[in-house]
């Protein structure tokens, strides 16, 4: 490998919003995000569906046509 083209390369801890912290390694030497595996929606299984203008209910009636017509 070539010298002197590398990154230093830290160990530090990642700060979430909600105050968890996680151990990893980066070329920063200190990260802080808002959204992390602790309080993420989609891994806390707390995700919400935002329904705009009734478009699930659209999606679920256009298709649940379909899968009876296949289904019978």
């Amino acid at each position: 490998m070539k010298e002197k083209i590398h990154p230093k390369v830290f160990d530090v801890k990642v700060t979430g919003a909600c105050g968890h912290t996680t151990e990893t390694i980066s070329t920063r030497e200190k990260l802080t995000v808002v959204v992390c595996s602790k309080c993420h929606p989609f891994y806390t299984g707390k995700q919400k569906l935002v329904d705009t203008a009734g478009r699930v209910q659209k999606f679920n009636q256009k298709y649940a046509k379909k899968t009876a017509a296949v289904g019978a």
